[in-house]
């Protein structure tokens, strides 16, 4: 009996540890199944977005949403730490409880009480261990102990960082596509003397903030569950906008910048493929089409007034529709399991931006400030 949960005790850390190296320490997709990790947020996410979506939308339920990936983060941790004590608390009965506890009968509860203290480094010593066996894993487990709190307080760090880079190119995209970000409000405010070149440039910024982030978002999964500062932003919306703007780009905006739009679309939607397998969310069809003829029409017509001229309707529309079966499927499956909304093709009516709202100025009744430049266009 001893030697089974000796054998289920050493199981036990392997599973733990491996499972911890494969999430923080290995900076690559992990494709196998059975993993504490994947089970771990299989198991809570579900729960705790349905639960969530009982509340009204809006802000206080995105508030709610926003709290699952800092504290599933901290929870995670804890199940590793409890999954060692465990694990090394097994191996100390499964070897005969070799351990000395003045005036107290020694047991399975002993053991476990040895294991946390030397786990967490506490050293109280009112738990010894008496023979070589017991004390050369009172060594080990210290050892691992200390190892992965170091090793907790790297990753916090880096996770942030790319965190922060992330929502940093989402920020930007406030003054450059509105609040939400959308694709017809992108080219429209790009409709400068420079437009053009500006343009060029946003879409190459984008096509390395894609990368950045289908690389952070392979490694650290965890990250796709944070939430954005603004509730009408998001890492996924942001994506989908650049994929829009790509993609109305390559169907034939005249003069516009078509193989930056290419590489641009080729990496966004690689990103948006791979985080949907990463994710287990099989492509999927909304039933209610994001950009249906008669907003289509008005796009067009509203991009014309702007100055953004598409080419003839026939090829356009279907190369349009053939681009969007690329990528939006997946936006759709990633979108209904992270509780995330997908942007719109047009900026609502008489939307403002994120920067141009204030707590002050709402309460006060004031207008948002609106300059000419930004200035809601009819078409739209």
């Amino acid at each position: 009996m001893r030697i089974l949960v000796a054998v289920l005790g050493i199981s036990l850390l392997i599973f733990v540890l491996w499972d911890a190296f494969e999430t923080i320490v290995l900076p690559r997709r992990v494709t196998r199944r059975v993993r504490l990790t994947r089970m771990f947020y299989r198991a809570t996410w579900t729960p705790w977005a349905a639960a969530v979506r009982l509340l009204p939308a809006g802000k206080r339920r995105e508030t709610y949403l926003s709290f699952y990936g800092p504290l599933s983060l901290l929870l995670l941790l804890s199940v590793w730490a409890a999954g060692l004590v465990v694990g090394f608390a097994l191996l100390h009965w499964g070897t005969g409880s070799h351990v000395n506890m003045p005036g107290e009968t020694v047991g399975f509860s002993t053991d476990l009480y040895l294991s946390g203290t030397t786990f967490f480094t506490l050293g109280l010593g009112d738990v010894t261990p008496r023979s070589p066996l017991a004390r050369a894993l009172t060594v080990l487990e210290a050892g691992l102990g200390f190892g992965f709190l170091a090793l907790v307080m790297g990753y916090l760090p880096v996770l942030y960082q790319s965190f922060s880079r992330r929502e940093v190119n989402i920020t930007l995209l406030d003054a450059r596509a509105g609040s939400p970000p959308t694709a017809a409000e992108l080219l429209r405010r790009h409709n400068t003397p420079d437009g053009l070149d500006e343009l060029q440039q946003l879409l190459r910024d984008s096509e390395r903030w894609a990368a950045e982030l289908l690389e952070s978002h392979i490694s650290y999964p965890v990250l796709a569950y944070f939430r954005s500062q603004h509730a009408n932003q998001s890492w996924l919306g942001a994506l989908t906008t650049v994929l829009d703007a790509s993609a109305l780009v390559l169907v034939g905006i005249e003069g516009a910048c078509a193989r930056q739009a290419q590489l641009t679309f080729a990496i966004a939607r690689h990103a948006v493929v791979d985080l949907a397998q990463v994710f287990g969310t099989p492509p999927r069809t909304r039933a209610a089409d994001r950009l249906p003829p008669a907003d289509w029409t008005r796009l067009r017509a509203g991009l014309a007034a702007a100055g953004l001229r598409l080419k003839e309707e026939g090829a356009v529309d279907a190369r349009l529709a053939e681009l969007r079966r690329l990528y939006e499927p997946y936006v759709h499956s990633l979108a209904s399991y992270l509780g995330l909304s997908v942007p719109s093709w047009m900026p609502a009516s008489r939307a403002k931006d994120n920067w141009q709202t204030s707590a002050w100025g709402q309460a006060a009744g004031l207008p948002a400030p609106q300059p000419a430049s930004f200035a809601a266009d009819e078409h739209f």
